[in-house]
């Protein structure tokens, strides 16, 4: 039974939701060649203070980005 979890930031709706745990079943049936009942997909809404990568909180401002040399 595959479990699929899906973090990301809160704010999506609803319908967004249903529609993205729509098309990863049909992925898993599709790549895995399972039923669709046996797809699970769990969903946990983030708050950005909640999250930080290299050490800076999402909801903190960002630096402008580097142009590439």
């Amino acid at each position: 039974m595959p479990t699929i979890r899906v973090e990301m930031f809160e704010g999506r709706s609803v319908e967004q939701k249903r529609t993205l745990a729509h098309e990863l079943t049909v992925a898993c049936v599709r790549a895995l060649g399972v039923a669709p009942q046996s797809v699970t997909v769990v969903f946990h809404d983030v708050a950005k203070h909640d999250w930080a990568s290299a050490g800076v909180l999402f909801s903190d401002p960002r630096p402008p980005a580097q142009p590439a040399s």
